[in-house]
């Protein structure tokens, strides 16, 4: 996959907050070299978020998001910081730019404290560092008082963008275990069975994301990456000769593929993978306990990251409503949330059922399962709840100690 290609989803995800008219917009233009955003001294001429994707080496893969200042006015003003807060639960790294005249005033301080109290980084930018006549006694300044990395800068000549570029590296994590999905499960010359079934929701003429990413983690883990459906795999498990280290399933396919899956050979599924690998696999393991303690009446949320074209068999509306329904023997009132809209009161669920998330990047993720705890709602995604009510959980999640040990211990503590 080539970095250009490289899915939203899994880039470091980069956004410019501040003031509006404070120079955001002529930031994102430096740092990318190119006119993406349009810059204007009209207040809030950015509307919606802009984003473009680079690459920042040694980090690799990398998204710039431009947002509206968030002290617009009036209600599109209003509408316009709404989008810009979301973007903050999806953000991995935050530049923070101030006008260098203003310097760090209330609204800054304000927002550098919320910023920190989501636990993300945050590089002070000090943008029209040329109209002050000491702009680095104003960058020791903000650096002693607020113990935030601070660059001056100029978006119009371009002087500090290298400086901010180098400061983005050294403030993100050389990771390359990064995007990582199943290689820490697997040695080199491993054989990993890959169940995809090809059914009319599959994309025309290739496979669904999570697919494709697996089959590239296993192949750079110098693995051997083998793929059939469901209907041939015994078959194929059959002809291999020895046995493979893992079996990866389509979560939808997984009655037919435990049955045909040696009880000695490691099972699990897409859907489970990326819950580990975009977010906390314990908490969403958890979360199932939920679905037994479901009562006629209760609400329960079905959310989507992707808007897709449905099926008259369609996972998120159709199979995951029924099976529910038919496990605990309850009307329930089911719900559907797709894309990046996201309720923002939660209180009222008794449980929420989220996709594998592999259109969101894992500080999104984090960001819905901390907002589901917050309000104290279960929260489990499909790949573990069709396991569960398949009744092949503990095999499904076997190969993952903590995750075994948060299901018996939330047995004691029913959600």
């Amino acid at each position: 996959m080539s970095t250009s290609s490289t899915p939203r989803g899994e880039r470091i995800h980069i956004a410019i907050f501040g003031r509006s008219n404070v120079g955001k917009s002529s930031v994102i233009n430096a740092l990318t070299g190119q006119e993406l955003a349009v810059v204007s001294p009209v207040k809030g001429t950015t509307t919606d978020p802009v984003y473009k994707a680079m690459e920042l080496l040694p980090l690799g893969p990398v998204i710039l998001i431009d947002t509206a200042g968030l002290d617009d006015e009036g209600l599109l003003g209003e509408q316009r910081m709404q989008k810009t807060r979301e973007i903050i639960g999806r953000t991995d790294l935050a530049l923070l730019v101030a006008d260098a005249a203003a310097g760090a005033d209330d609204f800054y301080v304000e927002l550098l404290a919320e910023l920190r109290f989501k636990g993300i980084p945050v590089i002070s930018v000090i943008n029209k560092s040329d109209t002050v006549e000491n702009v680095h006694k104003i960058q020791s300044g903000i650096e002693a008082m607020y113990g935030v990395k601070s660059v001056p800068f100029n978006a119009l000549s371009g002087d500090g963008v290298a400086g901010l570029k180098q400061a983005i590296i050294d403030a993100l994590p050389h990771d390359n275990e990064r995007f990582r999905i199943v290689g820490d499960l697997i040695s080199p010359g491993d054989f990993v069975v890959m169940v995809i079934p090809i059914d009319k929701a599959a994309p025309k003429g290739r496979l669904i994301l999570p697919q494709q990413q697996c089959i590239r983690d296993v192949l750079e883990s110098d693995a051997v990456a083998i793929v059939t459906k469901e209907h041939e795999l015994k078959e194929t498990l059959g002809h291999l000769g020895r046995k493979p280290r893992l079996v990866i399933t389509d979560s939808q396919a997984f009655l037919k593929v435990a049955a045909d899956t040696p009880k000695d050979v490691p099972l699990t599924s897409f859907s489970i993978l990326f819950a580990r690998h975009k977010g906390e696999l314990n908490e969403l393991v958890r979360g199932a306990r939920a679905i037994e303690n479901l009562q006629d009446g209760d609400s329960v949320l079905i959310a989507e990251a992707c808007t897709h074209h449905q099926q008259s068999d369609d996972i998120g509306t159709v199979k995951i409503p029924r099976w529910l329904r038919q496990l605990t023997g309850r009307q329930l009132h089911i719900e559907h949330a797709a894309g990046y809209g996201y309720p923002p009161d939660l209180s009222r669920y008794a449980l929420i059922v989220h996709c594998g998330a592999c259109m969101l990047n894992r500080k999104a993720m984090l960001h819905r399962i901390q907002e589901s705890k917050a309000a104290q709602v279960p929260i489990v995604n499909y790949g573990v709840l069709i396991a569960y009510v398949h009744g092949i959980f503990p095999r499904a999640i076997d190969l993952f100690p903590s995750a075994v040990m948060a299901w018996e211990e939330s047995a004691d503590s029913p959600v």
